[in-house]
């Protein structure tokens, strides 16, 4: 533990819901969920306006209509909230050496590491000035928890959602958690909150005057005797700065139970094409191939396979992830599918024998695909070969060759419909097209550029909006319960 609060914790509010309602100005001051939206979805954020209709994070995504059905329903963008991410951990790098992020829209910052604060004042207008620079660069808001250590400051920033400050000055610690639920520490989850309240334990304070025997007595030697230094306010671990990945993986939950031998590795193709697409982006390579099936049953298996040294290669990975399917046993049904490559390097073991077989395939598909001694392709092929309509999913970027950038509202029985507007603009008008118009193509995310990162130069005068010109009045908007707008 600290004398002074120098250990900030940041939290952006509602991370993914909020920067979709930065990004599309018809949503400003609606119910916003963003998830997966299959049968099997579940919700990964929920705007506040939605959650005053009960709905929130990890809820399925069928429970979340039937709580909120005029929200807006969209599927997450990654790239898009990343890019945010990095905006916000730019501003904490520039606050100290030591950044610990926890997720895209999560961090720990050692303040008195960076030479920025060293007291209680100090650090309280560091917290201020970088709630006040998050909000001009990216027009979205962030909590702030300040305190002496990793586990204080995490919880000051709950008590400060959304959109506040909480300072937890050394030495009062202990008389702020008392009357908590055992549910506020870490490692506290539903089975051990259960567990603790048949001993008659419900609140922080009941912890710490059962004294650590007892503790250890119920939950045993390592969780009880951590959950008794909790209870007193005690946490010793130190902000470590970002490590890096140990691992790449992707992974799918399908809508309805695969049991087609044939669409499984197909499915275990296509990740690992993806896994590997993200494998090249981190700039790495790996030598240990993992597969992850869950069944139907929800019993989850996970196969590995170490390579002689680390790679990159599509043809490498794929292989190896289908020699693990084939280890595999799913009848009855697989309800999802994961490829991942972990013992990651920054170079590539050359496997030449791996790569000649790998430059063989891309060769007989080049000849298949149109050499000059390519045998005649049957009608029927062709037909096969046709793509697919394509699929526009709720909330994803488009561009029109006459109407500009827009995102998609939704999409069914042959047409899609798409609101045009953009991060700065009026909330925009709604037009429906056919799936397959050739005007109509996927876009880019528009980024939420409001100035650069303090410090980088000046200002580009982008300041956040107003309140009112967030609410988007008017006529045409997406569906919504008139709940009041919320803050910039």
């Amino acid at each position: 533990m600290r004398a002074a609060p120098t250990i900030l914790h940041l939290d952006m509010d509602a991370f993914f819901a909020a920067a979709e309602q930065a990004a599309k100005p018809s949503l400003r001051g609606k119910p916003v969920v963003v998830g997966g939206l299959g049968p099997r979805g579940v919700v990964a954020t929920a705007s506040y306006e939605a959650r005053r209709f009960g709905v929130h994070s990890a809820m399925p995504m069928g429970q979340a209509r039937r709580l909120a059905p005029n929200a807006a329903y969209l599927v997450p963008r990654f790239a898009f909230y990343r890019s945010i991410s990095e905006q916000v951990m730019r501003l904490l790098g520039s606050l100290s050496p030591l950044v610990e992020p926890l997720s895209l829209d999560e961090a720990f910052v050692d303040l008195e590491a960076g030479g920025v604060a060293d007291d209680t004042a100090s650090a309280r207008a560091v917290g201020e000035r970088l709630r006040a620079d998050i909000l001009a660069t990216t027009g979205l808001t962030g909590s702030v928890g300040l305190a002496g250590s990793k586990m204080l400051a995490k919880i000051a920033s709950e008590e400060a959602k959304p959109d506040g400050l909480v300072l937890m000055e050394p030495g009062t610690e202990r008389a702020l958690l008392g009357p908590k639920s055992v549910r506020i520490l870490p490692g506290v989850g539903p089975a051990t909150g259960e567990h603790l309240r048949r001993a008659g334990m419900t609140t922080v304070s009941d912890l710490a005057e059962a004294g650590e025997d007892e503790l250890v007595r119920l939950l045993g030697r390592a969780h009880g005797a951590s959950l008794y230094r909790m209870a007193r306010g005690h946490d010793d671990r130190p902000v470590v700065a970002e490590r890096d990945a140990k691992s790449v993986s992707v992974e799918d939950t399908f809508a309805v139970d695969l049991h087609d031998r044939v669409r499984i590795r197909g499915e275990v193709e296509r990740l690992a094409e993806r896994c590997v697409g993200r494998l090249r982006a981190s700039g790495h390579s790996g030598r240990t191939i993992v597969l992850k099936v869950r069944r139907f049953d929800f019993s989850t298996l996970t196969r590995s396979e170490t390579l002689r040294g680390p790679t990159d290669a599509l043809g490498v990975v794929r292989e190896a992830a289908g020699r693990l399917l084939d280890s595999v046993d799913t009848t009855g049904g697989v309800r999802l599918l994961g490829v991942g490559v972990s013992g990651l390097a920054d170079y590539t073991q050359e496997d030449l024998f791996a790569q000649e077989q790998e430059r063989e395939r891309e060769g007989g598909a080049e000849e298949r695909a149109g050499g000059a001694e390519a045998a005649p392709v049957a009608p029927e092929a062709v037909a096969a070969a046709e793509p697919a309509e394509r699929s526009w999913a709720p909330g994803h970027d488009v561009r029109h060759a006459v109407y500009g950038a827009g995102w998609v509202q939704g999409s069914g029985l042959g047409r899609v419909t798409v609101r045009f507007e953009e991060p700065g603009s009026a909330p925009g008008r709604v037009r429906t097209f056919a799936v397959d118009d050739p005007e109509l193509a996927a876009g880019e995310a528009v980024p939420l550029v409001r100035g650069p990162v303090p410090g980088e130069g000046p200002s580009a005068g982008g300041a956040a909006p107003s309140p009112a010109a967030d609410r988007g009045d008017a006529p045409g908007l997406a569906a919504g319960t008139g709940s009041p707008p919320r803050r910039p």
